[in-house]
């Protein structure tokens, strides 16, 4: 089959998790020999900026629709719904049609109520910030809007885990949507950077978004609550939330446990898993976390909340731990846990190894899409309008 990916976010010029899998897929594709092309932004793709990536890809899409002749043309997220637009309306004027997918990493429903104070039951643990607000208010509804028009525009719609095609199902009143996990594995990483020289004790490892959602707070809590010469925290990110947490640890007299790295390629990232004792997932809400891929690639435990497609991928006392979100006595519990039996650890790490190259490599991904796309599929037959 020919086939046109198109996305708003593509490494290296970006830092995306969307872009990767797209790059990921891909690359599987090419390898089960289907002829693949990606339409991004930059030259021959869009021009201008990612906000008016929505506008701006409509005709760099149109020539690449009327020469390439795809037989399955696939956006991703809500920035897609006008190349989805096109492709339905133009689609009928091509020999054969093209078949319109779209891959969701979210539901924006989701994203939107994630937006809220972070609370262990009996206290407010942190507040969004007044970004986190504002996007609530304004920006978020439209992505409501736009994400539910893609999805009805498509002829197939796929989610990155179970529990996110459910929620897809739900809010935005679709039947069967598919279920396309993500992978690792396909792509080159760009760069040869080290993490810094680990303290003794190791550190323990975030990675991504500083955002209310991510539930940092509740790490930053659990932190508090383990002996001084505990592992380290190591945040690898930055974002609208930092300067918050900046302020919590210093209130929390945490200063010397608590390490702010900043924004991080690739490959200081994968260089960063080499090297700590876990990654720690403590969010609220996620899609499907590609650094837990990357962790379990890199032979490292996940300490992680039991939310969205998390423990679809991580098996609790298999190959990480999983515990309740805004819980910070039981991530406590899991991080004093791991940082007791080294050994325990590093045993759920190399599990994890062989779980992801079983069923999280690019090869898998292009099995799963075939069959979602022919229709062969059980779990990944894909989604259509309600």
């Amino acid at each position: 089959m020919r086939v046109l990916l198109v996305a708003n976010t593509l490494p290296p010029t970006d830092i995306s998790g969307v872009g990767e899998q797209v790059l990921q897929l891909a690359a599987g594709l090419r390898s089960a020999g289907h002829e693949v092309e990606v339409l991004g932004r930059g030259k021959g793709g869009a021009r201008g900026p990612k906000l008016l990536f929505p506008l701006a890809v409509v005709a760099p899409f149109v020539r690449r629709l009327r020469s390439f002749r795809p037989d399955v043309v696939q956006v991703h997220e809500s920035d897609g719904v006008l190349a989805a637009l096109a492709a339905a309306v133009l689609g009928g004027t091509l020999d054969p049609s093209p078949r319109i997918v779209a891959l969701l990493q979210v539901s924006y429903v989701e994203e939107w109520r994630s937006v809220r104070p972070l609370t262990d039951g009996t206290r407010i643990l942190g507040r969004p910030s007044g970004v986190e607000r504002r996007f609530r208010l304004f920006k978020a509804p439209l992505q409501v809007l736009l994400g539910w028009l893609t999805a009805w525009l498509a002829d197939l719609v796929l989610a990155p885990s179970r529990r996110t095609a459910d929620e897809l199902e739900r809010d935005y009143g679709l039947n069967g949507v598919g279920v396309l996990p993500n992978v690792t594995g396909g792509l080159a990483v760009e760069g040869a950077a080290r993490a810094p020289e680990r303290p003794p004790r190791g550190y323990w490892l975030f990675v991504g978004r500083l955002r209310i959602r991510k539930g940092l707070e509740v790490l930053i809590d659990a932190l508090r609550r383990l002996p001084a010469d505990s592992p380290e925290l190591w945040i690898a990110g930055d974002g609208e939330h930092r300067r918050s947490l900046e302020a919590l640890v210093e209130r929390w007299s945490l200063a010397k446990r608590v390490r702010f790295l900043g924004r991080c390629d690739g490959a200081a990232v994968r260089a960063l898993l080499v090297g700590c004792r876990a990654l720690v997932v403590p969010s609220t809400y996620e899609g499907m976390p590609l650094v837990v891929l990357e962790a379990m690639e890199a032979g490292r435990p996940v300490i992680a909340s039991a939310v969205s497609g998390i423990p679809e991928v991580v098996r609790d006392r298999v190959t990480g731990w999983l515990v309740p979100p805004e819980d910070p006595g039981a991530l406590a519990m899991a991080l004093a846990e791991a940082s007791i039996d080294p050994e325990e650890a590093r045993r759920r790490g190399l599990e994890g190894r062989r779980r992801l190259d079983e069923l999280y490599r690019p090869g898998a991904a292009a099995a799963a899409w075939e069959a979602a796309v022919t229709g062969r599929g059980t779990e990944t037959e894909g989604g259509s309008r309600g």
